[in-house]
């Protein structure tokens, strides 16, 4: 199929709004309505949550950390390739452009993070934040959960890694330094595309690409460890850019880069399809068949140690680039390893700070 009859709607990556698969009821467009009409952009809205726990737990053998933080669900920077858009289904939500129009804040997550830090039996492990969403979405700049999360680690000198496609994360230097002068935090920055068209398409409103290559610089000159992750690959759509990228982050002070092949877990699947037919019709079977060339034969592979990387000649080549790049740009020379060994409980003096 190469034509869509969907319109692109401006400053949303997602399409369409299917319906979350956990609910009964199935929405329909009114009859009274115009079928040549478009339906309206929709806007954003956010809800304050109360969440019952705030560091989520994995073992996963693909994931380098055990521990995550989401401050917020849902993500207005919609990305429509977002793994974690899936999630949204069992709000009643749609992983559609519910994902990126209804937005939760949990305003507690400090307070939460605070009790189990001060808890006589946690053990100190790596935090990775913004594991899922964006804890630099625009709604941040209001909220600033982020930055109190981040202030409670700092207090508690508790690592943290941190994923972000924002420049908003510049705000917090003040903090992220003065961690760093201890390893406690390394920050990556997402970067998919140089290439201002496709970013605006595929990440509608996340920070232009060269904006982040530039927050790289900044970070990387305050003394906070940055790198790039090129992710994620889409063969034919942005794979060639690999080089230039990693180059551009090097430049710009990144000491270490990782990259992530496209996934199509759940709903995803279907929007992305949908997203190459409104977007890049003459593209989009290229795109899917060099896709599953990747995974086998199918659209998606959850396995452990193949979901990321996929398998096949495409996989090793991929591979093989980045290995051969990094090495010529003097990127990932070391492992950087956060310190634990700093960690503990906050002076009172420190708490009282926090109040002013």
């Amino acid at each position: 199929m190469l034509k869509s009859d969907i319109t692109a709607l401006k400053g949303r990556g997602s399409q369409s709004n299917p319906q979350g698969r956990y609910l009964n009821e199935r929405r329909l467009r009114s009859q009274d309505l115009d079928p040549n009409e478009a339906l309206p952009a929709p806007g954003t809205t956010v809800t304050q949550e109360r969440a019952r726990d705030i560091i989520s737990r994995n073992n996963s053998p693909d994931l380098p950390f055990e521990q995550s933080i989401n401050p917020y669900r849902g993500c207005e920077h919609g990305c429509v390739y977002c793994y974690a858009r899936p999630s949204h289904a069992y709000l009643d939500l749609s992983p559609g452009q519910d994902f990126e129009t209804k937005l939760f804040a949990k305003t507690n997550a400090p307070e939460l993070l605070e009790q189990a830090l001060s808890n006589p039996s946690y053990r100190c492990r790596l935090i990775a934040l913004g594991a899922n969403t964006d804890p630099y979405q625009p709604i941040e700049r209001d909220f600033r959960i982020t930055r109190r999360i981040l202030e409670i680690l700092n207090e508690y000198r508790h690592p943290v890694s941190i994923v972000t496609k924002s420049c908003l994360i510049e705000r917090d230097i003040d903090v992220l330094s003065a961690m760093a002068e201890l390893d406690l935090v390394e920050v990556h920055l997402s970067v998919t595309t140089l290439e201002n068209r496709l970013a605006a398409r595929l990440e509608p409103r996340a920070t232009a690409p060269m904006r982040r290559i530039e927050t790289i610089r900044r970070l990387a000159a305050s003394g906070i460890p940055a790198g790039v992750m090129f992710a994620p690959v889409i063969p034919v759509l942005n794979d060639a850019e690999m080089e230039r990228v990693l180059e551009r982050a090097a430049g710009a002070g990144a000491s270490y880069a990782g990259y992530v092949l496209l996934r199509l877990p759940g709903e995803v699947n279907a929007l992305f399809q949908e997203w190459l037919r409104v977007h890049v019709p003459l593209k989009s079977e290229h795109i899917m068949n060099r896709i599953r060339d990747l995974r086998g034969g199918r659209e998606n592979d959850s396995a452990f140690g193949a979901r990321f990387r996929g398998s096949g000649v495409y996989a090793q080549l991929m591979r093989r680039r980045f290995e051969v790049a990094c090495k010529r740009l003097g990127l990932n020379r070391s492992k950087h390893i956060l310190n634990t060994g700093w960690f503990g409980s906050p002076s009172t003096a420190q708490r009282q700070l926090r109040l002013f």
